[in-house]
């Protein structure tokens, strides 16, 4: 002990209460500076039992590069960003998204940060910071639009990226995507074969792109099965709950006729069968419904709902491996997917 106490204060060992670094992982492995940089970025040179004995070192005193040397050093500052719309929560997709994410660079020397934004504020504001400060190598955008300006100012400034949707700007990119115009297709099928034909649809915002699709989808689905188009009118999927609420309230007196319902969101969902509760419709009897849902929640609390599942979490991995793909050169081309409502991914190129 006294030995240790002579070396800490000799300057040869850590100091307590200071940030552990590289030379702190050194003494405490008897190994030399530069082997455990060199151990830490799995360097071939370098044996697996030194690699493990390192990293078991780095992890229990909680060692974390530090970026700022990374930088300096390299250029780069090992942070991807995702900057998401609060509205995301609403729909129960943030903690799956992120959690994708995470898996995905757990394997990596890159770091997540969460930047949030609110509908009400300027969405260029986060991307601006990004790409001014050069704060992160890679930027995961969602609530993407057809002529989204975020994109086009990363593609301008060269900042490898990846959406959540895709727009319509006529350029490659990055995304993964859920193929919603299918999902809103097949969702009136499944309500026509059940006999309904007056259907309502709880769709996003119409300045998104997934709106185009999904509506597109069920106007297709009413043209295709000989449904009738009922307005769902003073809410979206963004909205509060009791907002949906309110609205489906509305949506019964004007339109008692209403036999079907799509909805774009779980948690929209549960706020609709709420209301059909209160009016005294009965899901499964009087009236049906599809959503779609980012995990398997629906069945548990609304089992007489019809659900489709968005793999969220997948949608994570996938956009995480685009935009580390981007990073590396590979061709936005090969870089985007789509997820279709019965679970396969696929590959437009």
């Amino acid at each position: 002990m006294d030995g240790m106490r002579s070396m800490v204060q000799s300057g040869q060992g850590p100091v307590p209460g200071e940030r552990p670094t590289l030379k702190t992982i050194a003494f405490m492995t008897g190994l030399g500076v530069t082997t455990v940089s060199r151990a830490l970025k799995d360097a071939p040179d370098i044996s697996q039992e030194t690699k493990e004995r390192v990293r078991l070192v780095a992890t229990q005193i909680g060692y974390h590069p530090n970026r700022a040397g990374v930088r300096l050093r390299t250029g780069k500052t090992n942070v991807i960003s995702l900057i998401l719309n609060i509205d995301e929560e609403l729909m129960g997709l943030t903690s799956h998204i992120v959690y994708g994410i995470s898996e995905v660079l757990a394997s990596t020397n890159y770091h997540l940060i969460v930047t949030p934004y609110r509908s009400d504020r300027d969405p260029m504001a986060p991307v601006r910071y990004i790409v001014e400060t050069g704060s992160a190598d890679g930027v995961i955008l969602s609530s993407i639009e057809p002529e989204d300006p975020r994109v086009k100012l990363l593609l301008e400034r060269n900042l490898p990226f990846a959406t959540h949707g895709r727009t319509e700007l006529g350029v490659p990119h990055p995304y993964h995507d859920f193929d919603n115009e299918a999902y809103a297709y097949d969702a009136v099928r499944k309500l026509a074969e059940r006999g309904r034909r007056r259907l309502a649809i709880l769709e996003p915002l119409p300045r998104f792109t997934f709106f185009h699709h999904m509506h597109a989808g069920y106007l297709a689905g009413l043209r295709d099965f000989g449904c009738e188009r009922v307005p769902f009118r003073d809410a979206t999927v963004h909205d509060p709950l009791q907002v949906v609420y309110r609205a489906t309230m509305n949506l019964l007196r004007d339109h008692p006729e209403t036999d079907g319902i799509i909805s774009g969101s779980s948690a929209g969902a549960v706020a609709i069968s709420s209301a059909l509760a209160a009016a005294g419709r009965q899901v499964g009897r009087d009236i049906d419904m599809v959503s779609k849902q980012p995990a398997d929640l629906l069945r548990f609390v609304r089992p007489e709902v019809i659900t489709v599942n968005e793999d969220i979490r997948l949608a994570g991995r996938e956009l995480a491996k685009a935009v580390l793909g981007r990073i590396e050169g590979v061709a936005p081309e090969q870089l985007q997917s789509i997820c279709m409502p019965d679970g396969r991914l696929m590959f437009p190129n």
